[in-house]
């Protein structure tokens, strides 16, 4: 492009920070010509990662929620490379795109290499199974709104199987096992057993909710929601004891079968479907990105300021990233609320680079933590900035602030009008359907 081009940013990753981070400098940088944007996805279509949970229970349908990366670029004035990040060359400046492929395996686009001026990294995290045998293989994750749509589909296939078979429903044949009882296992957990009811009222009679549908939450640390304060733990158990939910602590998982889970005590608890919800990593291909440094989980170490320790010109943010975080051993917990901040806070940091101005360290501000659990409501603690405490909160006030997490994601990507006319819209289209995804 010669030595006069625009300042080339590219970010990689489409998720909740990545996506943010491209339609903000779309609009204050692509749009006025100040610089050039672009962002890598290997997916066509976004959808905020803690509403996976209730795509798998069948509470929400997912088209109605997901943003189109093509479109979105061509609103806010950044450009859109389909494909997934399989290399770096760090002395060239390029990020290498594997081809790309459709479901019959006829090729999309050619291997092809961007070049930046300046990276960000955004690509997020994956399923961390431990090694743990079988799980790979007979164990879901929720990392996509792919996978929450099969989980939902095998889930519901199961009870139109068991409404049809000729013989009694078998023990543990519409159990379903969830691997780990942080947020996401134990929102799940309580939508399953919710929704699960609400599918088998649309006349399956043959099934019996109370006597063959079983949800167990599986959890190695003494207490579920073991990074939550305790006191949100415990009433949030509560909830799930009242709900019917089997909850177990202090349990580890030996391995994964295709009829169920075997506990490292020797139990096994048979199940049809099981969720590996027990912990995350940086995906494979940080591990060896030109020298960038990870730590043990495979993300990305960063400076203060979200630059790479190793290149100054490429920055991670999101669940990809380890960013230290003053006062504490451990670095930014891999949050949406996080991801939200740091997207945000790189914004501003790049504009200044622009300018030639030094970036200002980034610094987490933890504003609580929020649990959904279905109609029952949510449950949660709220940071008292200025009594420097947690404020717990549960019922209708936390529901509601629950949602309002999703809505500045929303407002974040589309602005006020549209996001407020996509909740109108969705909120009547509702009284149309099924109460659940049905099909």
């Amino acid at each position: 492009m010669g030595e006069d081009h625009r300042h080339r940013i590219v970010i990689v990753g489409g998720g909740a920070a990545g996506l943010e981070l491209v339609t903000h400098l779309g609009d204050a940088l692509g749009k006025r010509g100040l610089a050039d944007v672009s962002l890598i996805e290997r997916s066509r279509t976004h959808l905020w990662k803690p509403l996976l949970h209730m795509v798998a229970a069948g509470r929400m349908d997912p088209s109605e929620h997901q943003l189109n990366y093509l479109a979105q670029a061509h609103w806010r004035h950044f450009r859109y490379h389909y494909g997934e990040m399989i290399g770096l060359d760090r002395a060239s400046k390029t990020v290498q795109i594997g081809a790309t492929f459709d479901e019959e395996g006829r090729q999309i686009a050619l291997p092809r290499s961007v070049p930046y001026d300046t990276l960000v990294i955004a690509i997020g995290s994956i399923t961390n199974d431990f090694g743990t045998p079988g799980a790979a293989e007979h164990a879901i994750p929720l990392e996509t709104a792919e996978q929450a749509v099969r989980f939902q589909h095998r889930l519901l296939n199961g009870f139109l199987r068991a409404q049809s078979q000729a013989g009694a429903i078998k023990p543990g044949q519409l159990h379903v096992a969830i691997i780990g009882a942080g947020a996401t296992g134990t929102e799940l957990a309580a939508e399953l057993y919710q929704t699960s009811r609400e599918v088998i009222a649309y006349g399956l009679d043959q099934v019996d909710a109370d006597k063959d549908i079983r949800i167990i939450l599986i959890e190695g640390a003494k207490r579920i929601l073991p990074a939550l304060p305790e006191r949100v733990s415990e009433a949030t158990l509560a909830l799930l004891n009242e709900l019917g939910v089997d909850v177990r602590t202090d349990a580890r998982v030996a391995a994964v079968r295709a009829d169920g889970v075997e506990l490292a005590s020797g139990e096994f608890i048979p199940a049809e479907l099981v969720v590996w919800a027990a912990g995350v990593r940086g995906p494979d291909v940080l591990s060896d990105l030109d020298g960038l440094e990870v730590n043990r989980a495979n993300h990305l170490v960063t400076e203060p300021t979200l630059q790479t320790t190793r290149d100054p010109d490429i920055f991670a943010i999101g669940d990809c990233a380890a960013c230290p975080r003053e006062g504490f051993e451990t670095p930014v917990p891999p949050r949406a609320q996080a991801a939200h901040q740091e997207a945000s806070h790189l914004a501003k940091q790049l504009k200044r680079r622009l300018k030639g101005l030094p970036l200002q360290p980034f610094v987490y501000h933890d504003f609580g933590s929020l649990v959904s659990l279905g109609n029952v409501g949510a449950i949660g603690n709220l940071m008292n900035l200025a009594l420097r405490g947690n404020l717990f909160i549960e019922g209708m006030l936390a529901r509601w602030m629950y949602r309002s997490l999703y809505k500045m994601h929303e407002r974040a990507l589309h602005g006020t009008v549209k996001t407020a006319l996509g909740t109108l819209a969705r909120g009547l289209s509702r009284h149309a359907e099924p109460k659940v995804k049905l099909h």
